[in-house]
């Protein structure tokens, strides 16, 4: 069974229900969890180059906020009396799926556990899909947990 348990976290509904189940899964197993926040600060860096308000201050309130969704996650994997350890990754130059797998691999992860929104069609095309290529790319199995709808 899975030892280590990675699990990107960006505290929406979809996340959470990804955490639910890699706690579910880190119970049956007796695992630890790595929760990961990670930071796409290059969509920022357009953002702000597109004058949609986002400078250069606001760095720090963003990784302020990563770290806020990492300990409140943290404080839910403790309470179902989990090991638990936090990673808050950045990067201007990789997409959020180069960052989950690098983690993981970095770290000796055996399995990811993610939310995934489930979309399809045009919304998927224009969103992308990081749990897509979380899938197509991760040198470990990946289970991909249906948010609530609407989530």
């Amino acid at each position: 069974m899975y030892a280590k348990i990675l699990v990107p976290v960006d505290g929406s509904p979809t996340s959470n229900a990804g955490l639910a189940e890699a706690i579910r899964l880190a119970k049956l197993s007796g695992g630890e969890i790595r929760l990961l926040h990670a930071l796409d600060l290059q969509a920022f860096s357009m953002m702000s180059s597109a004058g949609l308000g986002i400078t250069p201050d606001n760095f720090e309130q963003i990784r302020a906020g990563g770290k806020k969704v990492l300990d409140d996650a943290a404080a839910t994997v403790r309470a179902a009396g989990i090991a638990v350890s936090t990673q808050l990754s950045e990067s201007l130059a990789s997409r959020v799926s180069d960052l989950v797998t690098g983690e993981c691999a970095s770290w000796g992860g055996e399995v990811i556990v993610l939310g995934t929104h489930g979309r399809r069609g045009l919304s998927r095309a224009l969103l992308g899909s990081d749990a897509e290529l979380i899938v197509r790319y991760a040198e470990v199995p990946v289970l991909l947990v249906r948010g609530p709808q609407g989530g």
